[in-house]
Parts: structure tokens; C-alpha cells; sequence
């Protein structure tokens, strides 16, 4: 097993560079058939869609555009990911509630530990139906 690192997905998601998607596609295709096993973080997973949102970096990609691209990849069976169901709830609620990604990760984390409530002055946390944010 390997790790695979944020370049590695970016260059596949976005084909900027052609020959390195090209190469990451055939790596990814190995994960798919079972052939290779890899393995990445959760750090990895928020510095993929935090690049891909950024007009800074070029991409300026909406949530649901991301969750569109990343989702399937998630799902490779030979993708090793923690906590892999969080990530892609997260993906969801941040597709569809427009929030930033870190609190969609926090509010998947809360429904995983069945947490409906949390303190915080982030008024979007509002947009969460099932969460009462609380302020101190």
C-alpha cells in the first residue's frame, strides 16, 4: 500500500497538466481493478477541495462541482480513507448547504457521534437543520 498525496488528485480532477492527469488516471484505474491498494488522510481529502474552490489557484470550482468530481473517487474500494462515510456525508452537506468545507467535515462528525448541538459564533452552521448552534 502507498499514500497518495493532493497533487495526485488534483492532476486527475483537472487535467491542467496533461500528461501527469494522464498518469494519475492509469494510477487510478489500478486502485479500481483492485490491482493496487492506495491510501491518503483526511488533511489530504480538505486540501483537495480547498484548491479546487479557490479562484486563487485557478479553479474556482462550486461545491456541488467538487462533490461531483471527488465523490467517485472516493468510493474506489482500493482508496483507503478514515473515516470514508464522514468525508462523503460531508461532501453532501457541503454541496447542498453552502457552507466551507471544515464545517461541513464538523457537522458530519456530530451526525457520526450523534452530537446536535455545538457552540460557535458561525452563523452558517444555521443553514444545518439538524445542528442548534448555541453561542456562550
Amino acid at each position: 500500500m502507498q499514500f497518495v498525496d493532493t497533487n495526485i488528485f488534483l492532476r486527475h480532477l483537472t487535467g491542467d497538466d496533461p500528461d501527469k492527469a494522464k498518469a494519475c488516471l492509469e494510477l487510478f484505474q489500478k486502485v479500481q481493478s483492485g490491482q493496487i491498494t492506495l491510501t491518503t488522510s483526511e488533511i489530504v481529502i480538505a486540501e483537495v477541495v480547498y484548491v479546487l474552490s479557490s479562484t486563487q489557484h485557478g479553479y474556482g470550482l462550486s461545491p456541488s462541482e467538487i462533490r461531483q468530481r471527488l465523490y467517485p473517487m472516493l468510493l474506489l474500494p482500493g482508496l483507503k480513507l478514515p473515516h470514508r462515510k464522514m468525508y462523503l456525508r460531508a461532501l453532501d452537506l457541503y454541496a447542498s448547504h453552502s457552507i466551507d468545507f471544515e464545517d461541513a467535515v464538523i457537522a458530519a462528525q456530530m451526525e457520526r457521534q450523534k452530537v446536535a448541538e455545538l457552540y460557535s459564533y458561525d452563523r452558517h452552521f444555521d443553514r444545518l437543520p439538524q445542528l442548534t448552534r448555541l453561542e456562550p
